[in-house]
């Protein structure tokens, strides 16, 4: 059977659903908020209404429906997929505010040396108690009484798969022990997620993505998140860093721009991260984007960088509801 069409209510967004998904893995694989709990049909948590078409029951489920819930045609994203193109409407978070806060003990994945400062974290979460959380946003990450906040790295369309970029830093227990003592299948707690730099999920504005040195973590995250939904007509990451080291994964992102149209990116290098230097490049990006008002603008990096970049840009006419910034 090929796959099916579903116009997901209130955002209005069209997602392709193959024949053995269910609405619930559809929605998540392009990094939704949608609201679900066992994921196995026992919480009744992940419920919807059809609006128009039918779906399929791939799994069983002991949710019982109310009698007003079977006449509005309310079925369990997580154990129906679609039988035709269909409509239906979910409850989605697009706030910080709409996503409770988790405490999972996770397991360390994989480790991988990205340069001589950064290392990727990958923590996995048990399968049945995922992270819910949206891009840009950071939790908490503990072993023992080591413990630091970091911003998460990965996309949100893979809730269990979480993903860290750990700066080295000696002053920092959890960090010392990522780069000398952590090995993979020890436990890791999780608490969060936490912050409103969050991608706006219901805009179909071009996308402005600017991150300088360790900024670029949950940037990542946005660029990842808005190249799955699919809405923006065109997505710009521009990376600030002081070394060409500094851009540890930027193999990736030129990648990322071969395989998107509407993906551009550029590594840009601060040499000695000397403020001239930074604003004179800074001068040349906004010149490229003479319209840069009818952006969605994300910054994220050090003090002095955010607090430079978003000055510049609200003196070029950018509202403060499109943009965001954040100091990591």
């Amino acid at each position: 059977m090929d796959s099916k069409f579903a116009l997901l209510q209130p955002i209005n967004l069209r997602i392709e659903i193959a024949a053995s998904e269910t609405l619930l893995e559809a929605g998540l694989r392009v990094g939704l908020g949608l609201n679900y709990g066992c994921s196995n049909g026992n919480c009744g948590l992940c419920k919807a209404r059809v609006i128009s078409g039918a779906v399929s029951k791939l799994r069983h489920h002991d949710y019982v429906f109310s009698e007003t819930e079977k006449l509005q045609n309310y079925v369990l994203m997580c154990s129906c997929g679609a039988a035709t193109d269909l409509e239906f409407e979910a409850a989605i978070a697009s706030h910080a505010h709409e996503i409770q806060l988790h405490d999972i003990p996770g397991r360390v994945h994989a480790l991988k040396t990205l340069n001589s400062d950064v290392m990727l974290l990958h923590v996995q979460t048990p399968r049945s108690n995922r992270l819910r959380f949206l891009a840009g946003q950071s939790v908490a990450l503990s072993v023992g009484d080591d413990a630091n906040a970091y911003p998460i790295s990965s996309c949100p369309c893979d809730d269990r798969n979480l993903h860290f970029h750990i700066n080295r830093d000696d002053s920092n227990a959890l960090a010392r022990r990522v780069f000398e003592s952590l090995r993979v299948g020890e436990t890791i707690n999780i608490y969060g997620p936490v912050g409103d730099f969050v991608l706006r999920q219901t805009s179909t504005r071009p996308v402005l993505l600017l991150a300088c040195d360790k900024g670029f973590a949950p940037i990542k995250s946005l660029a990842e998140h808005a190249m799955s939904l699919e809405r923006a007509p065109a997505i710009y990451l521009y990376w600030f860093s002081k070394t060409q080291d500094g851009h540890y994964f930027a193999n990736a992102c030129r990648a990322w721009a071969d395989a998107f149209d509407v993906f551009h990116f550029r590594e840009i290098v601060v040499a000695g991260g000397a403020d001239a230097e930074r604003e004179k490049m800074l001068g040349e990006v906004l010149a490229q984007h003479p319209s840069i008002a009818d952006f969605d603008i994300y910054v994220a990096g050090p003090a002095p960088f955010t607090t430079r970049v978003r000055e510049k840009l609200l003196q070029a006419g950018v509202q403060q509801q499109h943009l965001m910034c954040v100091t990591v």
